[in-house]
């Protein structure tokens, strides 16, 4: 639901034409219900983690953060930008992007089968848009491994496993289905019947959807299979004090494996987040991580590289009512940007005044920018980039 003060409504409609910004409202974003699962298996860190992220707020000044359910949350995305441009623009606030982390079941051995609460885990994991793999990294004698060992290795290929098995069997009930079309001379179905039978022979050679080479087209194809071992995978190895800045020899391991994956490797201390999620001010939270040699919490770094998994980014809107992030897909047009905003701004469409966000800051105001010759106005094949402040000019 669009709330919009009266007055404001009235303006819209006298003018006809309005900047976008000067609108105050609060809104759902428009297709960007984007989000990662933080899977693992058992005593990994996996919950500690997730409750650190939820506790974002306390290491982000007064950036909100709020449960949806007990197990999802949607966390501030920590970006820098937005208090350099509330320094220039003294806005009446300022408004993050967020994105929607959750937190599965753990997995343990024969999830494909239903065993533990696999079914509950693959049906959850099935419905993020990547995965946050969540890796044990760290002796404890006091935290038992359920496999009774430290192996980040072994701990991957269980899952990896299971993930596999649940997609060749989606695979295969996709062949099925698709025998009873191709006798009609469907040639959509006879291309799907191709590219399920690619994967069949992947899966089956223990190779996750993604690892599997495809053209273009069976990229664009695979989308619509849904199969979870197609998602886009961050492998989070949590190890122990010592090893929060270089990591460890489990660590090292980590990476050589997945280094054909083309995946990121981030190395984050789940206990040393836990406990600056305790300290009340910010002055401590600075102090603790200081003696640490650390510049910022690691679920920051987190945060802000699932929301590049997901190919986010963030373009920003900036007057004196508001500063605020949006979230936009990588590659999205000028009016498909507006729309997140809200549906008027893409139907009606005019321009876009444009600034670079590095153009703005260095000169420090909207009337340096166009005195410099910096300030563009943008038609409807405009890609926003990363960081672009925008104005939008519509028809209502």
């Amino acid at each position: 639901m669009i709330l919009i003060d009266e007055k404001i409504i009235g303006l819209i409609f006298k003018q006809g034409i309005i900047l976008a910004f000067f609108v105050i409202f609060e809104i759902q974003k428009k297709n960007m219900s984007l989000k990662c699962g933080i899977v693992g298996l058992p005593n990994v860190g996996k919950s500690t983690l997730f409750n650190c992220l939820s506790n974002a707020k306390a290491q982000s000044a007064n950036f909100p953060f709020c449960t949806i359910e007990p197990n999802i949350g949607t966390i501030s995305v920590p970006d820098s930008r937005l208090e350099k441009l509330e320094s220039l623009v003294s806005p009446e606030r300022v408004i993050p992007t967020t994105m929607e982390i959750l937190d599965i079941a753990g997995l343990v051995k024969g999830a494909s089968k239903g065993e533990g609460l696999g079914n509950k885990f693959l049906a959850n994991i099935r419905e993020t848009d990547a995965i946050l793999h969540v890796l044990r990294c760290f002796e404890d004698g006091n935290i038992i491994h359920v496999d009774g060992s430290v192996d980040p290795l072994r701990d991957k290929e269980i899952i990896d496993i299971e993930l596999q098995l649940k997609d060749l069997e989606s695979v295969e009930k996709k062949i099925t289905s698709l025998s009873r079309v191709i006798k009609s001379g469907d040639k959509d179905a006879v291309k799907e019947n191709e590219l399920a039978l690619k994967l069949k022979d992947g899966l089956e050679q223990g190779l996750s959807v993604r690892g599997i080479e495809l053209n273009k087209d069976e990229k664009e194809l695979v989308r619509s299979f849904n199969l979870i071992t197609a998602k886009p995978v961050m492998y989070v190895c949590n190890v122990d004090e010592a090893s929060v800045q270089n990591g460890n020899h489990f660590v090292d391991t980590v990476r050589s494996a997945v280094q054909d994956e083309g995946a990121e490797v981030l190395v984050i201390g789940a206990k040393i987040e836990a406990d600056i999620t305790e300290l009340e001010t910010y002055e401590e939270r600075q102090m603790f991580l200081d003696e640490l040699n650390l510049e910022e919490p690691g679920v920051n770094r987190l945060i802000r590289s699932a929301y590049a998994l997901l190919n986010l980014q963030t373009y920003f809107t900036a007057g004196e009512k508001e500063v605020r992030a949006w979230t936009i897909k990588e590659g999205m047009s000028a009016p498909q940007a507006a729309g997140v905003i809200h549906t008027d701004f893409e139907k009606g469409f005019i321009r876009a005044e444009v600034m670079k966000y590095d153009d703005f800051t260095a000169l420090g105001s909207e009337q340096a920018v166009k005195e410099s010759g910096k300030f563009k106005l943008e038609g409807k094949e405009y890609i926003v980039q990363d960081g672009d402040i925008m104005h939008f000019r519509f028809n209502v």
